[in-house]
């Protein structure tokens, strides 16, 4: 068994798991808290679904803080199978319960992560390629922009598999700099659209360095 296939299974495990729990609410054997849980749960398992499918659902925005909430909900069950007496079935759910709960929470922090290629659009994935392009003639590339009073640079550098953008912005007479590192070309389109307003044609345009 290959890990793809693990991870399915482990996917259809929880779906498994939150359809019961329906059955359940349903059926008048919930609470609440449990309402909260399946809720939790659902979200999770939708996240769960995307990452091993590759796909991107939802926004990568969403999925870290939910597994923050996984992960504190893991420990405080932790702490309380150390802290409190319970009987042999309530202890198994609840250790079961922590463990699963912390294996979702690392893979929904892995499927948070921005810089994959399932979170980028049909056009940034275009001009990622094409920006490699240009990385295959040039170890480094350069642009400006100007938009009234505002004014935007950045330089690209790749290395390995690491994309390197440092980036200074000029408005009404002050100045910042930054630096972001990336490994996949089309975060990197996303990155300089959204701060700097620069696009792959304007790295084309330029001079080589």
């Amino acid at each position: 068994m290959n890990l793809q296939r693990a991870y399915q299974l482990l996917a259809v495990f929880y779906t498994l798991l939150l359809l019961i729990g329906v059955i359940a609410l349903l059926a008048g054997g919930g609470t609440a808290l449990a309402l909260v849980h399946l809720a939790v749960g659902g979200l999770a398992v939708v996240g769960l679904w995307g990452y091993i499918l590759g796909r991107g659902f939802m926004g990568p925005r969403m999925w870290r803080p939910l597994a923050g909430i996984l992960a504190v909900g893991a420990a405080v069950q932790l702490v309380a199978l150390l802290s409190i007496s319970l009987d042999g079935i309530t202890l198994t759910w609840m250790l079961t319960s922590a463990v699963f709960a912390v294996l979702l929470a690392v893979l929904l922090y892995y499927y948070g992560d921005r810089d994959q290629a399932l979170w980028a659009s049909p056009e940034e994935l275009e001009a990622g390629l094409r920006l490699e392009t240009l990385f295959e003639s040039q170890s480094r590339l350069e642009a400006r922009k100007h938009e009234g009073s505002r004014e935007a640079s950045a330089q690209l550098v790749k290395t390995g598999s690491e994309y390197r953008a440092s980036v200074t912005r000029r408005h009404d007479g002050q100045q910042e700099s930054f630096e972001e590192r990336f490994h996949h070309p089309a975060t990197l389109v996303f990155f300089l659209e959204k701060f700097t307003g620069l696009s792959v044609e304007d790295f084309s345009r330029a001079d080589p360095a």
